[in-house]
């Protein structure tokens, strides 16, 4: 019986994760896997020889894909494995780490939990991006995990854009970007530039204007069989620059048009810790929740009720 493999991607630029690579998959072999790299650099960097897969088919047989660093690195490794059905692990090395399912110092018990089965797999859906530009006969597409966002090209000038939903107009106004998320990014690039958090079992789309010039221009939430579109008016001052999940870029001209919606492919992501969401949340960004329960409890002793028995 073949050893269960598992391929690794890490920041090869940080020191901490080119010492957190060894000590992983010193780990991994320990507990009966194939230990596999995606990238030479870190072969070299590791000394003992160790596979590289330097192709994206060379991943399809793996059980997983463990990533070393932050959310900027599982993006990357997202690329990696989108279509291929192998899930994404998070090792976090980062600052906030909201798509890392453990921290580096829980690494021995995350392999060992790996190695008896004890984790779930969840499906993340992604957005399917169309590009259509002035001049271009055929159009671009691709995809994104967290977001695609549209910004203004020029820095001094606003952005002149309409938004459609389903293909029918909504609105118009200048601004210096739209944020075009899926529920996983809006903890990400979307609640940066003021969208609610959206939970990550709710399919939906959110389109957030960035500093918009209008009375009308609060966040969007649209539902799973929806679109969502943007067009860059021909009286705009400034083009624009399309970027999906702050890697991939394409400049968009004044006449341009963005069209996003759900596609079929998502992204999976391996899963150790069962807590909520909520907790996920509180943790992440050490949200202030003490004293809640007391909270409650002189709120139902005023209004004449059991704590945790009202409607």
């Amino acid at each position: 019986m073949s050893a269960r493999k598992v391929v690794i991607v890490a920041h090869g630029g940080r020191p901490e994760a080119l010492a957190a690579l060894t000590d992983t998959i010193r780990e991994l072999q320990a507990a009966g896997f194939e230990a596999v790299l995606h990238d030479d650099d870190l072969a070299e960097a590791f000394g003992d020889p160790v596979d590289v897969v330097r192709t994206r088919e060379g991943i399809g047989d793996a059980e997983l894909v463990l990533v070393l660093g932050g959310d900027g690195t599982i993006l990357r490794a997202a690329e990696l494995t989108h279509g291929t059905g192998v899930p994404l692990l998070g090792v976090n090395l980062g600052h906030v780490g909201f798509l890392a399912e453990f921290d580096r110092e829980d690494l021995h018990q995350a392999v060992q939990r790996l190695a008896a089965g004890e984790y779930t797999v969840e499906e993340r859906g992604v957005l399917e991006v169309t590009v259509t530009r002035p001049g271009h006969d055929e159009p671009l597409r691709g995809w994104a995990l967290n977001e695609a966002t549209l910004e203004k090209a020029d820095r001094s000038r606003m952005i002149e854009v309409a938004v459609a939903v389903d293909g029918r107009p909504l609105s118009s106004f200048g601004c210096d970007g739209v944020v075009l998320s899926t529920a996983t990014g809006s903890t990400a690039h979307a609640f940066s530039a003021g969208g609610p958090v959206v939970w990550p079992d709710v399919d939906a789309m959110l389109l957030v204007p960035i500093a918009a010039h209008a009375l009308f221009a609060r966040p969007l939430v649209v539902g799973p069989s929806s679109s969502l579109g943007l067009e860059i008016l021909t009286t705009s001052v400034s083009p624009g620059m399309l970027t999906c999940d702050g890697r991939r870029r394409v400049d968009m001209p004044v006449g341009s048009r963005v069209e996003v919606r759900r596609g079929p492919e998502p992204i999976r992501l391996a899963r150790l810790n069962r807590a909520p969401f909520t907790d996920r949340l509180v943790d992440k960004f050490a949200l202030p929740v003490v004293g809640w329960r007391q909270l409650a409890a002189s709120r139902a002793a005023h209004e004449g009720v059991t704590p945790g028995k009202g409607v």
